[in-house]
């Protein structure tokens, strides 16, 4: 796999960095004519270390780490609907084999329901809910997703050669 400097940028990346050299022109970190130039060298970019590179001697910004904070909870709002779909799917399943068999008895999916929703419903309540905790609902999916990677590894082991 190549470097990631070495990637080419969009023009998102490139509107990204032009609004973080005004924000650090507005804070008087730069002067007008650093700032045209550095605009200059922004739109002539063409991969990441060339952008980098205009910002190696400027600290972060909050532009650029609301950015960071925002691509960071999109990218845990689809890990957390991934796993709800897959809790959503086994839940239905077995509530139609409970129907399937004549929907007698006590209704027994409830604990497939709880069991594979409880941990989707609390991840979402700390993404979404007041104070949310990025770093808590990060760890639990990936704590989730090494758990089943050790099942797979397990299973993998113990099933015969053909």
């Amino acid at each position: 796999m190549s470097d990631a400097g070495h990637l080419r940028i969009s023009d998102q990346e490139r509107d990204g960095v032009v609004e973080e050299l005004r924000e650090h022109t507005v804070a008087g970190r730069l002067t007008a004519e650093e700032l045209d130039g550095r605009l200059d060298a922004v739109y002539k970019a063409k991969t990441r270390a060339d952008l980098d590179a205009l910002r190696a001697d400027l600290p972060v910004s909050s532009a650029a780490a609301k950015r960071t904070l925002l691509a960071r909870r999109s990218h845990l709002r689809r890990r957390l609907a991934q796993e709800a779909g897959g809790s959503l799917t086994a839940s239905i399943v077995c509530v139609a084999v409970w129907i399937a068999a004549g929907a007698s008895g006590s209704f027994w999916p409830i604990w497939v329901i709880i069991f594979t929703l409880l941990p989707v419903l609390r991840d979402g309540w700390a993404l979404l809910g007041p104070g949310s905790n990025l770093e808590a609902v990060e760890a639990s999916l990936q704590a989730r997703h090494e758990r089943r990677l050790a099942r797979e590894a397990r299973r993998a082991r113990w099933r015969l050669p053909r």
